[in-house]
């Protein structure tokens, strides 16, 4: 089976109603990143930090996979996939997708603030300000912080640099590392970059543009790419 790898952003998971990582203004829901998103945010505040994830769990509990989602996950029925997604929301699997790499974590679990490696299932949306691991430090959502490392990005790129295909969604290449990803697809593998506004790639070879919303040039390139004799 031919390998394709998947790379999606906050504009694949934006059609479910959840609102990208930072609008333009520089705020995340409201809030300023360095509040919220960072481990001295989690020094200073960490009742204010553990609120701001509840809720951002909360929305992505009731937000729903679209027909983008659908569409990758279909993808499987005859091709190797591999999504690596930036979305801390777990749409893809929900959707089907069974082989998702998650660069900056995934909201619905949580870790130890001691020891990142421990993880655990959250059950529903909250996690309290009591709850802690099995070494006794407070429990935390299994996000990757600004100033912290991102563990998978090495096994990220070594599976961008097995593609046979690749495709691109959702996100602009402007947060790293994870926008260094495409670099490391090989030159004679074709790349699709599917987005309304189409990121700067001119140093790539092999690339296909599809200037369209993930919800409209996902399933079209689906179609496409599961009729074709690949």
């Amino acid at each position: 089976m031919k390998r394709i790898v998947v790379l999606t952003g906050a504009g694949i998971s934006a059609e479910s109603g959840l609102k990208t990582f930072r609008d333009s203004n520089g705020l995340w829901e409201g809030y300023n990143i360095e509040d919220v998103a960072t481990p001295q945010a989690w020094q200073r505040n960490p009742e204010l930090v553990q609120e701001f994830y509840n809720m951002r769990r909360k929305d992505v509990l009731e937000a729903q996979p679209n027909l983008a989602h659908y569409a990758l996950a279909k993808l499987e029925e005859r091709f190797d996939v591999t999504i690596i997604t930036q979305n801390i929301d777990d749409l893809h699997e929900r959707a089907g997708s069974t082989n998702v790499v998650h660069l900056h974590g995934i909201i619905t679990k949580s870790q130890s603030s001691v020891n990142p490696e421990l993880t655990y299932p959250i059950k529903g949306w909250e996690l309290g300000m009591g709850e802690v691991c099995e070494l006794g430090s407070p429990l935390r959502a299994h996000v990757v912080w600004f100033g912290e490392d991102v563990p998978m990005i090495e096994e990220a790129a070594r599976i961008c640099a097995g593609a046979e295909l690749f495709i691109l969604s959702g996100t602009s290449l402007a947060v790293y590392p994870a926008a260094g990803l495409i670099h490391y697809v090989r030159t004679g593998v074709k790349k699709y970059i599917v987005d309304p506004n189409i990121p700067a790639v001119s140093r790539l070879t092999n690339v296909v543009e599809i200037q369209a919303k993930a919800t409209d040039g996902i399933p079209e390139l689906v179609e496409e790419l599961m009729s074709n004799k690949y």
